[in-house]
Parts: structure tokens; C-alpha cells; sequence
């Protein structure tokens, strides 16, 4: 399982807490009164249309009450924009309704990361989530992105089958567990090919760019305002690489770096979860902490029970065993975000006592199980944009030869890393590009948000987009967590929004 699963649908989790959550469609069909498609309606497509496009640019999508001052929709793409008159796929996506109507500004497109994550079900969340200048000004669409959710997506496993592949030995040191990953391996892409067939070809990044320019022609919006999270940011980039004379106003926050390799990109995560982990241990000793009174007494038992849980998994719900991946999956997910450390501290506890349960339950947020089963397709359709994005190993071989190396960047969670690119060794698809910096010639001045001590999106990386891009400027958070809007931060939340609704530019990199 690839840690890569960078989303900040975690960060609304401190919401959710008090009560509110994402509302699933059925529920919000009785919610509240949303102003009809006729309010204040966009003006049809602007600007250039590119050639043979013209019926996605111009169709008009049938927005219906989806929720309180929300409306949804379903949008056509092409499957394959090299083949516009070919087979077609669909898009759905949530609107949020500008509070000003006769103010507003335009359409605020999100992204909450991923890949896989859902845009639709971010959206929902956004009324509890986002600064009123932004709920006033702009209609807000989160949309889920081709492969994902319920626009027509990557579906290879049934629930078992899944669940097996993420327990799986995630840093195998005998030929039959290799063999056994090896086996997960095969048996996914084999399901993928089956299931999800021409699809595969076309859940990259890029096409995934491409759809949103279709949505931009779509609102009206001559240029594109943008806030895209974590692999978001990625997202983002690749559209003002591929249109860099539409972009208007875009946020980057939690970036990634798009010049460096997979391989460079897992070591630096290893790094980043190890660098809050340690934040997390040195907290946790300062407040009368259940594992010791120094970081080194606490970072000493978790390390025990990462190595104790690969001989002896611990028991779970009843019905499954946390194995040592689903132990590193339960301790990764609460680093992701500040509030969740006191429940670090609660599983490893129990793990240390021989009960599992906490750390499965954390585990399984993280991967988006339910007691029925997975919610959605955010870790296959994570999966198949990932593999078919950039290079990777191509051989088990390889991948043991790399594996030493990521041990050095990490000793506590390299290797689980290094093992996760297992997923792409035998993907049918080649992938679409290669590492290269995104310069976005001629665009307008684009946001890189980056946070110090985020484990998934290490700060380096925004610091590298922000340098790569032609007309790029840096805003510096300087603490905990994974991205930097949703945290509470008053200074990022007024430098994002001054650009954002008035325009407002840095004219040079900034620190909060």
C-alpha cells in the first residue's frame, strides 16, 4: 500500500469530530433550498476551445439540488483526448453557491489530493471548512476526477481481496514472503486490466488536467481559479504546464515536487514521516505521555511494536489480525494531523498490551474501510494514477536492490515504502511522463503553500515547485500536520484568501 496516499479530507477530521460530516447524497436530498441553475447562470465557454472539443466545452450540464445551497452534476469527457469523437466517460461533481450571487467572482475549482480522493465529497465539506470570502465570492466545484468515486472509475478488488493486499507483509525477508507480495502484485494488475480495461490508458495526470480545462469552459471563466491539496498541487501544476495562458488564480498547497523521481519522492516521505514522528514522540514526553518521559523512551516502543507485530500480528476486530503493515498504517494516519497524536498515543498503548483494535480502527480510516467494506475506490484508483504518471521498478529484482538505500533515508518506515512500489511492477499501462520541472511559461503568479514538519508532502517540495515555476511565489507554514489552509494558521488563511478573492500577489516568498 502505498503511504502516497496524501489527502486532506484527514484534515476535516477535527470537524467531523463535533458532529458534521460529509453528507451522502440521499441525505442531502432534503437539506435546505439551493438557488435554481438560472441564478446568476455562467455565460457558456470562453475563450479558445480546442479543436474537435467543441460539445464538451459547450454542453450544459443538468445541475440539480444535491444539498443546502449545492447542486450536482454529471459531465461528459472524452475517454481519450487524442480521439475526441470516441468513447466518452463521465465526470460528477458538487457545486457550492456563492453567498454573494451579484458579487461574484467565479468558480473556485478543489482538489483534495490523493490520487483517488474524492472532490464531491470535499466540497460538501467546504461551507464548515473554508473562510467566508471564499463561500462569498466564489461557487466552489469539487469534482471527482476521472477513475475516481462516482465518475466512471478504476474498480479491480472485492473487499477481501483488498483487504489482504494492504495486510500484506510490507517488508518481506524471506523468498516466500517476497513470493507472497509478489503474488498481490500480479493478482491486482491482472484484476485492474480485466475490470477497468481502456480506462487504465486514461487516469493520468494529464488527461486528468485536461478535464479540468473542460470544466473551467463549462462555468464560463475565462481563466482558471484553482485550490489544489497535497497531490492536488501535482494536479494543479501539470494544468498550467498544459495551459499556463488559462491560469487565473492558483493555490498549491502541500505541494509536490514534479522533478524528482518515484524513487526520490518515497525516500523523502520516509523522511518526513520519520520528521513527524519524532515531533510527535518529543510532544508526547512533555505532557506526562503513557510511553515515557523522553522521546527516545517513547520513539523505543513504537519501534517496538512496528518489529514485535511482523512475527506476532495483533488480534483486531474479531475478525481480522493487524499485521505489522496495518500497525505502520495505524501510526502513519495520525501523523497527518496535530489532534490525532493523543490517539497515537492510545493505540500504541494497547498494541504494546497485545490489543490491536485501536491501531485497525486508525488503519482503516485510513484506507477508507467500513464494517461493510471500502467506501469508495480512493486506494485502486491511487494506485493506477500513480503507476501510470511516471516511472517506477519494473522488477521485483530491482526493487530489492533499492531497498537498502531507502533504509538509509529511514530505518523505521523506508522499507515499507520501498516495498509499496511493488503495486507497479506488472501495470499493463507505460507510463504517460517522466520527472521533469513545471515551469508554466507565461502564467500568472501561482501560490505554492508548504508546511515544515508535513510528513507526506515534505516542505522541500514546495520549495522546489515554487523555484521550478516561472511565476512562482512561497508561502512558508512553519509547523505540524499535513498542508497548511486547513490549519488554523491565520496568517496562511489571509495570504490565501487576499490572493484568491482580491488578487492580492506577494511580491516575495512569505513565512507564517
Amino acid at each position: 500500500m502505498r503511504f502516497r496516499r496524501s489527502t486532506v479530507l484527514v484534515a476535516t477530521l477535527a470537524v467531523l469530530a463535533s458532529g458534521c460530516g460529509v453528507a451522502s447524497r440521499a441525505q442531502d436530498a432534503d437539506g435546505g433550498t439551493a438557488p435554481g441553475v438560472g441564478s446568476n447562470p455562467p455565460s457558456g465557454p470562453v475563450g479558445p476551445i480546442p479543436a474537435g472539443l467543441e460539445k464538451f466545452y459547450e454542453q450544459k450540464p443538468d445541475w440539480e439540488r444535491c444539498g443546502s445551497n449545492q447542486q450536482c452534476a454529471t459531465i461528459e469527457v472524452p475517454l481519450d483526448y487524442k480521439k475526441p469523437t470516441g468513447q466518452t466517460i463521465e465526470l460528477r461533481a458538487r457545486k457550492v453557491l456563492a453567498k454573494d450571487r451579484g458579487g461574484r467572482i467565479g468558480t473556485l475549482f478543489i482538489n483534495p489530493g490523493g490520487p483517488g480522493a474524492s472532490g464531491q465529497d470535499f466540497a460538501a465539506q467546504v461551507p464548515m471548512l473554508f473562510g467566508s470570502p471564499l463561500l462569498r465570492k466564489f461557487d466552489i466545484i469539487g469534482w471527482d476526477p476521472r477513475g475516481v468515486g462516482e465518475s466512471t472509475p478504476v474498480k479491480c478488488l472485492d473487499t477481501a481481496q483488498l483487504d489482504a493486499m494492504i495486510a500484506a507483509d510490507g517488508t518481506p525477508d524471506t523468498p516466500a514472503e517476497v513470493a507472497d507480495v509478489e503474488k498481490h502484485a500480479k493478482a491486482f494488475a491482472a484484476a485492474c486490466t480485466q475490470r477497468a480495461g481502456a480506462l487504465l490508458s486514461h487516469v493520468n495526470t494529464k488527461d486528468a488536467a485536461r478535464d479540468i480545462d473542460v470544466l473551467r469552459g463549462i462555468v464560463g471563466d475565462s481563466q482558471l481559479y484553482y485550490l489544489g491539496m497535497s497531490y492536488g498541487t501535482y494536479l494543479g501544476a501539470t494544468y498550467a504546464e498544459l495551459f499556463p495562458k488559462n491560469v487565473g488564480r492558483l493555490v498549491l498547497d502541500g505541494a509536490v515536487d514534479p522533478a524528482i523521481t518515484s524513487q526520490q519522492m518515497g525516500m523523502a516521505q520516509a523522511k518526513g514521516f520519520d520528521k513527524a514522528l519524532d515531533a510527535f514522540a518529543e510532544d508526547c514526553a512533555q505532557r506526562s505521555c503513557k510511553l515515557g518521559g523522553s522521546k527516545n523512551e517513547v520513539l523505543a516502543k513504537v519501534d517496538k511494536l512496528i518489529k514485535d507485530s511482523d512475527a506476532h500480528p495483533l488480534p483486531g476486530d474479531g475478525q481480522r489480525q493487524v499485521t505489522q503493515a496495518l500497525v505502520v498504517l495505524g501510526m502513519v494516519y495520525p501523523l497527518y494531523l496535530k489532534e490525532f497524536w493523543p490517539r497515537l498515543e492510545d493505540a500504541v498503548v494497547d498494541g504494546l498490551a497485545g490489543n490491536g483494535s485501536r491501531l485497525l480502527a486508525l488503519a482503516d480510516e485510513y484506507t477508507d474501510r467500513k464494517p461493510s467494506g471500502y467506501s469508495d475506490n480512493a486506494n485502486e484508483a491511487q494506485i493506477a494514477v500513480n503507476c501510470s504518471d511516471r516511472p517506477d521498478v519494473t522488477s521485483i529484482a530491482q526493487l530489492q536492490a533499492e531497498v537498502p538505500e531507502y533504509k538509509a533515508a529511514s530505518p523505521r518506515f523506508g522499507e515499507f515504502i520501498a516495498w509499496s512500489s511493488a503495486s507497479c511492477i506488472n501495470w499493463p499501462v507505460k507510463p504517460t511522463d517522466k520527472p521533469h520541472p513545471i515551469k508554466a511559461a507565461g502564467s500568472k503568479p501561482i501560490m505554492v503553500l508548504g508546511t515544515t514538519r508535513d510528513p507526506a508532502t515534505p516542505y522541500e517540495w514546495a520549495v522546489g515547485l515554487a523555484h521550478q515555476l516561472e511565476n512562482g511565489v512561497l508561502v512558508t507554514r512553519d509547523g505540524d500536520g499535513h498542508t497548511a489552509y486547513l490549519s488554523g494558521n491565520a496568517c496562511v488563511k489571509n495570504v490565501v484568501e487576499s490572493y484568491l478573492v482580491q488578487g492580492n500577489t506577494p511580491a516575495a516568498d512569505i513565512k507564517c
